[in-house]
């Protein structure tokens, strides 16, 4: 019995040997893997004093570890952040544990570090929370890897609105004068096709630029919304209207439904019609000369439903989820270059989200059609009945009209689309030759540049306003930048309506034409 209990015993000690030395080989195991860790691993007691410091934190912080241990963990926090770590050690005592807390460090050389901390409590055998342990990762490069990109970011789009504001000037004459020579009834006819066709491929021009602007509002998710109450019909018909040349130019048959009963929804009524207009493009796009659109709209529950349909080329199944990416086109490398920029549905679907909607493609396949299905939700309560208003000024028939831009082919084309329509017009280069036109010829509309040479638009209308003769005159600004910021400055500095280049003549005239007040 006795020899039995002695070989149990030595059985005993040598299990408690075998856990023994299976625990020491881990913590020696544990101790190479922080050791050899490229991140910082420090321990620290609950009144933030270094207890262990391993190679990483050495390599990042620049201290040794017989220099840190043993020191306050304030050797390495910056003296305008030491109440972070008043409040981290009381999130700590807690036995909370704090993942992912991006802030900055000091090296022992001066440098500014910006980490990624990881702190976890420690807790001795009772379960008392008796220190800390944290895992600093040094995410210098990245964060200014970041800041390159965002600067980068910052000069695509200051070079993306140069490019628009360029394009939109050159192209604004021409769109201008065209539309001049359309209605002059003395045009030869045989030069109405050539004339209509400048026109098509000119709006066209002009849509890709705004495309082009929109996409970097999209990347940072500022696309401008401007909501209200609007009827989806308006919407679709506006909608219709900028499509209508691009149908027609390739021969489809365009068939439109409108719901039976009015839909309302609160929107914006240019982004809506934007959405959908590129639907209809893009139908057109893909579809052979000759084939066949379909816009419908329908209500269902508190949804309006549009739907924009084609017999064209079709989706195969694997690029449906990826329709709706920035840049995707569907077809060949030739086909490609026919379609635009590709970012024509990555518009649709970003405007529609912002209106608390969706957008769905649906195709049976390449050759078979595809079908867009847009859904938004309908604008809550009745419909405002407008009022009517005696004290609106009466509409002015044949307004006089100053234009004022330093861009003189604009300006003098759009004198001739306005001049044209029987409305007289004078024309100015810049602010002092418009101040001393305005005082004589005293018109009744301004289309007027924001940005002149010498004195802007902005403060030519603040001077104007301060004549006695001046105060009821309507400005339209005329700008090639179409940010928002722009409008406001625009709209604060007395202007009473906003439009981007080019001009469009019977746009112009409808504003001015608008009751006293109503900014747009």
């Amino acid at each position: 019995m006795g020899t039995r209990r002695s070989g149990g015993d030595g059985e005993e000690r040598t299990a408690t040997r075998a856990i023994d030395e299976s625990r020491h080989e881990l913590q020696v195991r544990l101790a190479a893997i922080i050791d050899s860790s490229n991140d910082a691993i420090i321990s620290k007691s609950l009144d933030g004093i270094i207890r262990s410091w391993n190679r990483g934190a050495e390599r990042i912080f620049g201290y040794a570890a017989d220099e840190a241990i043993g020191q306050p963990v304030l050797l390495i926090i910056p003296p305008e952040r030491a109440a972070e770590e008043d409040a981290l050690l009381a999130r700590l005592r807690a036995g909370e544990r704090i993942g992912h807390y991006e802030t900055i460090r000091v090296a022992k050389d001066g440098r500014r570090v910006d980490v990624s901390l990881t702190i976890s409590p420690i807790h001795d055998s009772s379960g008392h929370v008796i220190g800390a342990s944290k895992v600093a990762r040094d995410i210098t490069l990245e964060r200014r890897a970041s800041e390159v990109l965002r600067a980068s970011d910052r000069i695509k789009d200051e070079f993306l609105a140069i490019l628009a504001h360029e394009l939109r000037n050159r192209l604004a004459p021409i769109s201008t004068a065209v539309q001049a020579l359309i209605t002059q009834e003395r045009a030869a006819p045989e030069t109405k096709p050539a004339l209509e066709l400048i026109e098509r491929q000119t709006t066209q021009m002009l849509q890709l630029i705004e495309d082009l602007t929109d996409v970097s509002r999209i990347a940072r998710n500022q696309l401008p919304m401007r909501r209200k109450r609007v009827r989806l019909s308006h919407v679709l018909r506006d909608a219709l209207e900028m499509s209508r040349p691009l149908i027609d130019e390739r021969g489809h048959t365009l068939t439109a439904k409108d719901a039976p009963d009015a839909i309302y929804l609160d929107a914006d009524r240019a982004r809506v019609a934007q959405a959908i207009t590129n639907l209809l493009n893009n139908a057109a796009r893909y579809t052979e000369p000759g084939g066949r659109i379909s816009l419908s709209s329908e209500r269902r529950g508190q949804v309006a439903v549009i739907t924009v349909s084609d017999s064209g080329a079709g989706i195969p199944p694997e690029m449906l989820p990826r329709v709706f990416d920035m840049f995707v086109q569907v077809g060949d490398e030739m086909e490609k270059s026919q379609r635009g920029l590709g970012v024509g549905l990555t518009l649709v679907k970003r405007i529609v989200e912002l209106h608390g909607g969706t957008v769905e493609a649906r195709s049976e396949g390449s050759g078979r059609g595809s079908e867009f299905t847009v859904r938004i939700p309908v604008a809550a309560g009745s419909p405002r009945r407008r009022r009517a208003n005696s004290s609106t000024s009466p509409v002015m028939d044949e307004p006089r009209i100053l234009i004022v831009d330093d861009n003189r082919d604009l300006a003098n084309s759009l004198a001739m689309a306005l001049s044209s329509r029987g409305h007289e017009v004078r024309v100015a280069y810049d602010a002092p030759e418009a101040l001393e036109i305005a005082e004589q010829f005293r018109p009744q509309a301004v289309a007027l540049d924001v940005t002149l040479p010498a004195m802007s638009g902005m403060d030519l209308v603040r001077q104007v306003r301060n004549q006695p003769w001046g105060e009821k005159i309507i400005f339209v600004a005329a700008t090639g930048w179409g940010a928002d910021e722009m409008r406001r400055r625009a709209l604060e500095a007395g202007f009473d309506h906003f439009l981007v280049k080019p001009i469009d003549p019977a746009q112009f005239l409808s504003l001015i034409a608008a009751p006293p007040g109503v900014a747009r």
